[in-house]
């Protein structure tokens, strides 16, 4: 009793994953354009058969008297390909037997196999969505989570592709079916659900994740999502942008390793352009990758150990030491360690500019 209660509730989980994990859109057919190719081709072995029938209509009879005509012969050929046979109507001569031996028969064949396997088509597509996603499990490790796909969510996973991480290795979880289904659009997996619930979250298999970013609308759900979170995945880095600075301790104790304020740092932003726009575009030049200048992390070469950050080739501004942060003017940055790594501001590549 107790194993059927576990088969049971597993197989109402992998429905209920099948519902809520939206895998990216793959390059195949739609389903009704399937199921109305097929039907053509059933309509057209359809109306080869009736033609068949109808130019040797003489070897033919019907029991209701007269001669055959063309209704007559699409009806002989749909109860026939149906295998329906009522038998008003028989071959009788040697060339119309012969004819249903070597070309009705066949088209019978055929038109039962478009027939099945439009059904098995669509019996099979919740099967083949259950192992798409237990594939797509198996292989999410060290990925990143990103909660919530609006606009700071758009903009952060485009940053992470960017920078080279892959699509494959980012999985979003939003509320919203628009939202999910534009991810999956996007090349992105995505969970339709809401964050603070864990059930969500472990459909994304975030207790795997290396990293996860939660860009939802509230500060207060935000917290929520960041605890539920943490407690699910102990080493994960997290990330979180809310709106308030007043909000930033509260995440900070839910588990948090960053916060973001989004109004603070427009504010900001905005003070800056104000006194000089020319500062304003450098720094959203420096904010968004790939156009102009970024700013990126790094290790430190051979070359670099031992060496001032004024004799590097990028423009450091910063180190990283173990678990802290060296600003530039600090005396211990003046020296590079061979272990540092280098928050640097460089040129982005050609290619990526261009585009």
């Amino acid at each position: 009793m107790r194993s059927l209660w576990r088969r049971t509730r597993a197989e109402a989980e992998d429905a209920e994953a099948g519902r809520s994990v939206i895998l990216p859109v793959q390059h195949v057919t739609a389903p009704l354009r399937q199921v109305l190719r097929r039907l053509v081709m059933a309509l057209v072995v359809l109306g080869v058969t009736t033609l068949v029938v109808y130019l040797d209509r003489d070897g033919y009879h019907d029991n209701a008297g007269g001669p055959l005509g063309f209704l007559d012969a699409a009806y002989y050929a749909t109860v026939t390909l149906s295998t329906t046979g009522y038998g008003d109507i028989t071959p009788v001569g040697a060339g119309a037997r012969l004819t249903n031996i070597l070309v009705v028969t066949p088209l019978r064949v055929l038109f039962l196999i478009i027939l099945v396997g439009t059904t098995l088509e669509v019996l099979t597509e919740r099967t083949r969505q259950q192992v798409r996603i237990h594939r797509w499990r198996s292989r999410m490790r060290d990925h990143t989570v990103v909660i919530g796909y609006g606009t700071k969510g758009r903009h952060t996973i485009e940053t992470l592709v960017g920078q080279g991480l892959p699509k494959e290795k980012i999985v979003v979880v939003d509320p919203q079916k628009k939202a999910v289904d534009s991810a999956a659009g996007d090349g992105i997996a995505a969970v339709l659900g809401d964050g603070t619930r864990s059930t969500t979250l472990l459909r994304a298999e975030l207790p795997n994740a290396a990293q996860v970013v939660i860009t939802t609308e509230r500060d207060d759900t935000a917290a929520l999502v960041t605890l539920t979170a943490r407690q699910l995945n102990r080493h994960a880095t997290i990330v979180v942008a809310v709106r308030e600075d007043e909000n930033v301790p509260l995440l900070r104790q839910s588990g948090a390793d960053t916060v973001v304020t989004s109004s603070s740092s427009a504010g900001r932003m905005l003070g800056m352009s104000m006194m000089s726009p020319y500062v304003g575009d450098v720094l959203e030049d420096l904010l968004t990758y790939g156009t102009g200048l970024d700013v990126v992390e790094r290790p430190a070469t051979k070359a670099e150990a031992g060496r001032s950050p004024r004799d590097c080739d990028d423009l450091v501004v910063a180190l990283v030491r173990g678990h802290r942060l060296l600003h530039y003017t600090d005396p211990e940055a003046a020296t590079v360690h061979l272990t540092d790594r280098l928050i640097t501001i460089r040129q982005a590549p050609a290619s990526t500019a261009e585009e």
